[in-house]
């Protein structure tokens, strides 16, 4: 796939969603970063639920540790592997307090070193809070990419270092949005929307269904 064609993608994409951001209900980079931790092997919808009902009670490094994990995981329990979760979100609240004054860090090195947060994670906090150009490959990104040649690649970090690279520069600061959402609605898992993609006659895919 060549830049004219790639360009041409993202503006269609920009054109449909101006101005587009996470799923994630969220009202401060703490909610988000548990919000994103909560949410490996979950859907949105299903953090969502259960936040919406931990924030209002506990929202800080301070008040989570407060909360307790026992507590805490009655929370979170109907999100996949919240056990470990909990254990993880307590132990980045208080490295929180103890190294960052309860601030989330803004390097992917600082963000990294907190237990529960890997390259993803600290991707989406790096993009979506601090507004740096990064790429955070999920399932649904991973397959838009392959699937329609804007970045094909055999694992996450290929794909995320293509993007990176092919993706044009004015877009990249919300290209990983946009991919998402086309993968979450449009260019889904089994059997893609190709007949209402707005990218249909650019994209790659070789097995395309019009009708």
């Amino acid at each position: 796939m060549n830049k004219t064609k790639r360009t041409e993608i993202f503006t269609r994409l920009r054109d449909e969603n101006p101005a587009p951001t996470t799923e994630l209900k969220y009202s401060s980079p703490f909610e988000l970063l548990i919000a994103v931790m909560l949410s490996a092997q979950a859907t949105d919808v299903s953090v969502n639920k259960a936040t919406e009902k931990l924030f209002p009670v506990a929202n800080t490094p301070e008040s989570i540790q407060a909360l307790g994990e026992r507590k805490l995981k009655s929370f979170i329990k109907t999100i996949g592997l919240f056990n470990t979760k909990a254990e993880n979100v307590m132990k980045t609240c208080k490295i929180l307090m103890d190294e960052h004054d309860s601030e989330v860090p803004s390097t992917r090195e600082a963000l990294e070193a907190l237990p529960g947060v890997g390259r993803k994670t600290a991707n989406v906090v790096l993009n979506t809070v601090f507004r740096e150009k990064a790429m955070a490959v999920d399932t649904h990104i991973f397959r838009v990419s392959n699937r329609t040649g804007i970045a094909p690649g055999k694992n996450v970090l290929e794909v995320e270092k293509k993007l990176m690279k092919f993706v044009p520069d004015e877009f990249l600061l919300d290209a990983h949005h946009w991919l998402i959402l086309h993968g979450r609605y449009t260019c889904i898992a089994r059997k893609p929307r190709c007949a209402s993609c707005v990218i249909s006659d650019l994209c790659e895919y070789r097995k395309k269904d019009l009708d």
